[in-house]
């Protein structure tokens, strides 16, 4: 079983991401389960604006993400809050994905039918459950499958404050409630692997 990870932090690597370093707890955790895990930072990836699955322009990296969201069975949105909102890298990564909603398999189900997703927010500000609510909607949409608490967060409530990697307080919680996503997105993501669901009745 493979689970893709998108990290939509607004930093390049090699800067060090308060998104990332959570959604490492998360990873390591999947990995203890058997899970393959594969990270991107989708900023660091030449992704155009747009609405299909085909390259825009040449050099869009687009199509290379859709094939790795095709051959996982998990995926993880990954996202800091900004102004109380996913950041514009999320929006720009669900623009692309879309496209998912017309194409389907050999069988004639969504292409995001039997994988599961889950949603992993950071930020010095409130707005985590937003934020949450507003991925897992569209990932919903999409067609993945959302188990129940299929997310972990990390903030210091209203108003600025020091970020994730700065500051040890809620880290317990976060980190226990995101291993507590992964045993359920994998055991949901097995459980639809032994028994997927069937097209779209006509």
């Amino acid at each position: 079983m493979k689970a893709l990870v998108i990290n939509c932090t607004l930093k390049r690597s090699p800067d060090p991401s308060n998104t990332d370093a959570l959604a490492q707890v998360l990873v390591d955790r999947l990995e203890k389960d058997g899970v393959r895990v594969k990270v991107l930072r989708a900023v660091d990836l030449d992704i155009e604006p747009g609405v299909t699955s085909e390259p825009v322009r040449e050099g869009d990296a687009w199509p290379a993400v859709h094939a790795e969201l095709l051959d996982a069975e998990i995926l993880v949105m990954a996202s800091p809050t900004w102004l109380g909102r996913p950041s514009s890298v999320a929006q720009r990564v669900l623009e692309r994905m879309d496209a998912m909603l017309s194409e389907t398999d050999d069988q004639g189900r969504p292409v995001a039918y039997n994988r599961v997703a889950g949603v992993v927010v950071t930020g010095n500000e409130d707005g985590a459950h937003h934020v949450i609510s507003e991925i897992s909607g569209a990932l919903a949409d999409i067609g993945y499958t959302i188990p129940g608490q299929a997310w972990t967060y990390w903030h210091l409530g209203p108003g600025p404050g020091p970020d994730y990697l700065d500051d040890e307080r809620g880290r317990e919680w976060s980190h226990r409630t995101g291993r507590a996503m992964a045993a359920n997105l994998a055991g949901v993501a097995r459980a639809l692997a032994a028994r997927p669901l069937g097209a779209p009745p006509g």
